[in-house]
């Protein structure tokens, strides 16, 4: 064969196996797209429950209605690693597909808040382990040079989804604001998308990594082989082996033992949480009720919460062209910073431009202003570091328990969101995420390390090294005591 024909025939070999890759990244990060959905569709569909709706919502039981979805993520996120650890990251996202369908016409038919807040559990189950299992199916079938892109195009179909959610709540409400079952409308939505997630998912390949973990070595270099180069394909299958070696048992919590697993653990969670308390998920889910308070009218709120939508996708696109030129770590800490500044400008500015006209227009400006730093780095590295720290051997495991206690916290943000806007203000309620955010900014500064440009085998030899080194200066330390 001519060098030509060769190249030719490469070229075309490669354009294959991208076209698969970004086959299995679209159809999977589905799950992103009903995550958005479903967690930004509540900030609408709330005010129509509690006026029109029927359901007799107080704060406490609005609060409820948010965040019981948050509370069975949390569950979801820990009980989601251990299903796409035991039965794959493919067959977890099909069974996921089929839950966000039942729970979603659960909550569409609700007679009373009870069996919403129930069937909006069962939905935060689906969320939460969705969470977990897409980010990390998609590290896993990633190129090292590409994950950041790829990874973080889950975080880009989620804001999606809260964008399409505030686009059909601000048309719906606006038609038919005034039919009892508006919300139902909005609600229904959902199911569209959790059946593109089902019939895509049975084309999909499995996780190559998954397989070798089980080891089925043969299958994994077959998938590897669809989405990669032949020499490409066989080097990595080799790097995959020797990170497995010796750690084919079954992944628990005894793991986390070990010193150098529980530290990543310990760095996981604190990712995690630190993501949440920016107060970035008040914002999500309580926008519409955030602009009345400030001034705007239900209608006009609804529509000023399309902003907030947008800046959340033009930011995460943003954020995805700059993890391929500038460092994790710098991303978050220049995040933090932003939101943080913003939320302390809405605090002030809601007091001293208390009763204006111009104060709702400010605060609407200075929430797109959160969310543009929120989006643009926090989120977009949050779940990106997530995906790639975890040993492959418990790397479902600690991402779904770091990601129970995001959810956990979003839980709690959640519920008390409404209840503290209630009671304090919406000043003193953003104070309060002013102070958490600067004990998150010391946080990352002190512990979070540089994950990028690097394999995931290459990550998990790092830290392994760094453990053996903290080790031995204890041992050290020990032994000039005696």
């Amino acid at each position: 064969m001519s060098t030509k024909k060769k190249e030719a025939v490469k070229e075309k070999e490669s354009l294959a196996h991208k076209g698969l890759l970004r086959t299995i990244t679209l159809v999977s990060t589905f799950g992103g797209l009903l995550f958005g959905y479903d967690t930004g569709v509540i900030n609408g569909a709330l005010p129509f429950m509690a006026t029109v709706g029927q359901l007799n919502l107080t704060p406490v039981t609005e609060g409820l209605i948010a965040s019981s979805l948050l509370l069975g993520a949390a569950f979801g996120a820990m009980f989601g690693g251990r299903l796409s650890d035991r039965h794959g990251r493919r067959k977890t996202i099909l069974y996921l597909a089929l839950l966000f369908i039942a729970a979603t016409l659960g909550c569409t038919f609700s007679p009373n808040a009870s069996v919403m807040i129930a069937f909006r559990f069962l939905l935060g189950l689906a969320v939460g382990c969705a969470s977990v299992t897409v980010p990390t199916f998609l590290a896993e079938i990633s190129p090292a040079e590409h994950r950041g892109r790829i990874v973080t195009q889950n975080e880009l179909m989620i804001v999606i989804g809260q964008l399409l959610a505030y686009t059909f709540n601000a048309i719906i409400g606006s038609t038919m604001g005034e039919s009892a079952n508006v919300w139902r409308y909005m609600l229904v939505i959902a199911t569209l998308p959790a059946v593109v997630l089902w019939f895509g998912m049975l084309i999909v390949p499995e996780s190559p990594r998954w397989l070798a973990a089980k080891g089925r070595m043969g299958d994994a270099l077959r998938v590897l082989r669809q989405i990669r180069e032949d020499s490409r394909a066989q080097q990595e299958i080799k790097e995959i082996k020797h990170a497995i070696e010796g750690t084919a048992k079954k992944a628990g919590f005894h793991d986390f033992q070990e010193p150098w697993i529980r530290r990543i653990l310990l760095i996981g969670i604190g990712i995690a949480i630190v993501q949440q308390i920016t107060g970035v998920n008040s914002i999500m889910y309580y926008g519409t009720e955030i602009l009345r308070e400030a001034g705007f009218q239900t209608e006009a709120a609804l529509i000023g919460n399309i902003a907030n939508g947008v800046i959340s996708v033009i930011a995460v696109i943003f954020g995805i062209w700059l993890l391929g030129k500038v460092r994790r770590r710098p991303m978050l800490i220049i995040g933090q910073i932003g939101t943080m500044t913003a939320l302390l400008l809405i605090g002030i500015l809601s007091i001293v431009l208390e009763g204006t006209p111009a104060l709702p227009y400010v605060v609407l400006s200075l929430t797109v202003l959160f969310l543009a730093f929120q989006q643009a780095a926090i989120s977009t590295v949050t779940w990106l570091m997530l995906s790639e720290i975890f040993p492959m051997h418990v790397r479902g495991l600690g991402m779904g328990i770091s990601t129970f206690c995001l959810w956990t916290a979003n839980f709690l943000i959640g519920f008390t969101f409404p209840i503290l806007l209630n009671h304090i203000g919406m000043s003193a309620t953003f104070f309060i995420f002013v102070a958490m955010n600067i004990l998150a900014i010391l946080f990352v500064k002190k512990y979070v390390p540089e994950t990028k440009g690097r394999s995931l085998e290459q990550l998990e030899h790092s830290f392994r090294q760094y453990g053996r080194r903290a080790d031995q200066e204890i041992q050290n330390q020990t032994t000039h005591l005696s």
